[in-house]
């Protein structure tokens, strides 16, 4: 059964209300309304997040308070979770309608509108730093994807840029030396992507087939072979995370980067404040 969760600062009867008239136009699909009303630390709504993860389901809000905006918003990033706001758009646009700002939060409009932007910028970035390019300014992006030809290395950049994440992807060549940017990043940054030799195989076949049989030895499974235990190679002598890609859905493989990259982060994390304590 699909799980909805209506979050809101007050009683939740607007999202609700909204929500159950949406969902008329879906008869034939199951779905449990979760209420969460009266919502108003930082600390509720990580603890809602964290339930929402595990049970599958995504967020719809109508939070005023901009900050607990931006906490939902890094926080379902994080879990790659859809989380919907209908708050904030409403006051964006009547904000720009009234040439005004909600009382006591000047300057709402343009901060409203930072989830855009940032979709935006993280989208150009993806573009911009895919297949290897402009990997001297790898120390901007969030999350690098390494792996050898056709292991979903732009479809996935794609999808975590359309989430807000900032991406970019280098490919591994055979012999080739890794960039040096990519050796220096921190646990946590970058990912090799890994398949099983006899799919990829059959997917660089079909490109093959596509491209007029003009690549050489690029779909042979003995090549592929060799590819691949070179990049897995790469992997273990960085102390990558390596991702399994084969058969999977993008959704599901974006999933498991993630989890990863939260669990060293929090890791990360501890291990500063026991440092800070210590001094």
């Amino acid at each position: 059964m699909n799980k909805i969760y209506v979050v809101s600062d007050g009683s939740g009867r607007t999202a609700e209300q909204i929500l159950m008239a949406a969902l008329t136009q879906f008869p034939q699909s199951s779905v449990e309304v979760i209420l969460k009303t009266e919502i108003r630390t930082e600390q509720a709504i990580e603890e809602i997040i964290a339930e929402v993860a595990e049970e599958k389901g995504f967020v719809l809000h109508t939070l005023v308070s901009e900050s607990l905006r931006e906490v939902v918003l890094r926080l379902s990033r994080i879990h790659n979770i859809d989380a919907i706001d209908l708050m904030g758009p409403l006051l964006s646009r009547l904000s720009h309608h009234f040439a005004d700002s909600p009382t006591g939060e000047p300057g709402l409009f343009f901060s409203l509108n930072k989830e855009y932007f940032k979709r935006i910028d993280s989208m150009q970035f993806a573009f911009n730093h895919d297949d290897g390019q402009r990997d001297y300014d790898y120390e901007k992006a969030e999350i690098v994807l390494v792996g050898v030809s056709r292991t979903f290395k732009t479809p996935l950049s794609i999808y975590l840029a359309f989430k807000g994440w900032f991406v970019a992807n280098f490919p591994i060549v055979l012999g080739a030396d890794i960039s040096e940017s990519l050796t220096k990043l921190p646990q946590g940054r970058v990912f090799g992507l890994m398949t099983e030799p006899q799919d990829l195989s059959s997917l660089r076949t079909v490109r093959e087939q596509y491209l007029g049989g003009q690549t050489g030895e690029y779909a042979s499974i003995q090549n592929v072979k060799k590819e691949l235990n070179y990049s897995n190679s790469v992997f273990c002598k960085y102390e990558w995370p390596v991702i399994h890609v084969t058969n999977k859905p993008i959704e599901e493989i974006a999933s498991e980067i993630l989890a990863i990259k939260r669990r060293i982060d929090n890791q990360d994390n501890v291990r500063k404040k026991n440092r800070r304590a210590q001094n």
